[in-house]
C-alpha cells in the first residue's frame, strides 16, 4: 500500500473523538458544524485518519495516483431557482469524479471545501455530498469551511487505476481509431431548457440535477484497451476538439446520438452530460469489455483522421461550439 496525505486545512476533527464545545463556539458555528458532519458521514477504514488532522492520511493501491479537483459555483454551474442544496452538493461530487472515470480509473478519498453565506442549508448541501459520494463509492476524508459572498463548492477527489493499462489520457488517441460515446448527449442542456420553462420531465431534470460519472464505463474501455478519453462536460465538439489537439489527429463524425427531449444542437454544445468519449483501435474489444461488465454498448460516433485541421461532422464543418470560462 502507499500512504500519501492529503491536506484537509481547516476541517480539523480528532478521529475517534469529539470536539469540546469552547466560549467561542457555537452550535452554529464552523467547528460544530464541522463536528455534526464528521459524525454523519462514514469513517475511515482501519490504516486511515480522515475528519480530524491538518491533513487526511489515506493508503491508496500501489500504482498510478489520481487527483483531481473541480469547482461548483451556485449560478455559473448550477441555478439554485431550479435545483435545491442536496442536488448541488451531489453535483458536485459527480463532476470531480466524472475527471477519473475519463482516466479509467477508480475514486477513493474526496476533500469537500465549501465557502458560502452563513444562511447556507449546509445540512441539505452535505446530504447531496454524502449522498454521491456513496453512489460512487467514495469516502469524504476531510475538506474545510468558510463564509463567503457566494455559494461555492471545491471537491478534490484522489483515485487510483487497478490491474491491466495505465491510465487513458487525451493524447493517446491514433489516426484510424474508432470514437465511441457511452451514452446520448443533450440530457442536461435539455433538462436546464424545460426546468427554466417551468416544466418538469423527469429523466431530463434528473440529468441536470444528478448526473453520474461514468466509472465503471471508464475502467472497462481503459481495460479493452482505449487510447484516449474524456468526459462530455463542455459539449461534445469542445471535448473531442479536446482529444484532436492532444493527440495530434482530427476527427470525422457520422453520428451524434440525442438524447430523448434534446436537440441536436443540445447534444452538440450543451455538455455537462459526462458520458464518455473513447477512442479505441479494436471495436470489438471494446464492446466484448462492456457487456462482460454487464454495460450497454458504446455508440460509435466516428472516426480519428490523420488530417489534424479536420473537424467533420455528416460531411460538413462541426460548429465550433461548447462552454469555456474567460477572463479577458
Amino acid at each position: 500500500m502507499v500512504g500519501i496525505l492529503c491536506a484537509s486545512s481547516q476541517l480539523q476533527l480528532c478521529p475517534g473523538g469529539d470536539l469540546a464545545m469552547t466560549a467561542g463556539e457555537s452550535a452554529g458555528g464552523e467547528f460544530a458544524t464541522i463536528d455534526r458532519f464528521r459524525r454523519r458521514l462514514p469513517g475511515p477504514p482501519t490504516g486511515e485518519i480522515w475528519i480530524g488532522d491538518d491533513a487526511a492520511v489515506l493508503s491508496l493501491a500501489a500504482g498510478p495516483v489520481l487527483l483531481t479537483t473541480d469547482i461548483t459555483v451556485a449560478g455559473v454551474h448550477a441555478d439554485l431557482a431550479l435545483m435545491g442544496l442536496d442536488d448541488l452538493g451531489w453535483r458536485a461530487v459527480a463532476t470531480a469524479v466524472s475527471d477519473v472515470a475519463a482516466m479509467g480509473g477508480r475514486a477513493g478519498r474526496l476533500l469537500v471545501a465549501v465557502a458560502g453565506p452563513a444562511s447556507t442549508d449546509l445540512d441539505l448541501l452535505y446530504r447531496g455530498v454524502a449522498d454521491a459520494a456513496a453512489a460512487h463509492g467514495c469516502g469524504v476524508a476531510g475538506g474545510d469551511l468558510s463564509n463567503a459572498s457566494d455559494l461555492v463548492v471545491v471537491v478534490t477527489v484522489a483515485g487510483a487505476v487497478g490491474d491491466g493499462p495505465g491510465p487513458v489520457l487525451r493524447s493517446g488517441a491514433r489516426p484510424g481509431d474508432h470514437l465511441f460515446v457511452t451514452g446520448p448527449l443533450g440530457a442536461s442542456a435539455a433538462g436546464l431548457r424545460t426546468l427554466r420553462a417551468g416544466q418538469t420531465v423527469p429523466a431530463l431534470a434528473d440529468a441536470y440535477r444528478r448526473p453520474r460519472a461514468r466509472l465503471v464505463e471508464g475502467e472497462a474501455a481503459r481495460k479493452a484497451g482505449a487510447t484516449a478519453m474524456i468526459d462530455v462536460s463542455d459539449g461534445l465538439g469542445a471535448d473531442l476538439g479536446h482529444i484532436a489537439r492532444a493527440s495530434g489527429v482530427g476527427f470525422r463524425l457520422h453520428d451524434v446520438p440525442v438524447a430523448a427531449g434534446a436537440t441536436i444542437e443540445e447534444a452538440l454544445a450543451g455538455g455537462d452530460d459526462y458520458q464518455l468519449v473513447i477512442a479505441a483501435p479494436d471495436r470489438v474489444a471494446l464492446s466484448s469489455a462492456f457487456a462482460t461488465t454487464g454495460l450497454a454498448p458504446p455508440l460509435l460516433i466516428g472516426v480519428c483522421t490523420s488530417d489534424t485541421a479536420q473537424r467533420e461532422w455528416t460531411g460538413g464543418p462541426l460548429p465550433a461550439t461548447g462552454f469555456e470560462h474567460r477572463w479577458d
